[in-house]
């Protein structure tokens, strides 16, 4: 989401593929512009650690780096990261 660069937010996605090309081509299918790890499969370091099950698994993070939301997509992603704009602007 290049539109809110710079913002107090992060998008973290984590990939559990097995293959890095078909990693690849899902992020360019997708158009995702955020951070995303790949694993090379869904065993152990950041699958397991953050609960990952699936992929695409992503988390909407706020300017203090809680986690405020997973798995958004589309216009429910643009929604929610609108609504942390917003709660920045009054803090």
């Amino acid at each position: 989401m290049k539109l809110y660069k710079d913002q107090p937010f992060a998008i973290l996605g984590i990939n559990t593929d097995d293959d890095p090309e078909d990693y690849r081509n899902q992020c360019e299918e997708m158009g995702v512009t955020w951070d995303s790890i790949f694993n090379g499969g869904g065993e152990g370091g950041v699958p397991e650690a953050w609960g990952v099950r699936a992929y695409p698994t992503s988390y909407l993070l706020d300017a203090e780096g809680k986690v405020r939301y997973k798995d958004l997509r589309g216009d429910t992603l643009k929604k929610r990261v609108a609504e942390l704009m917003a709660e920045q602007k009054t803090k």
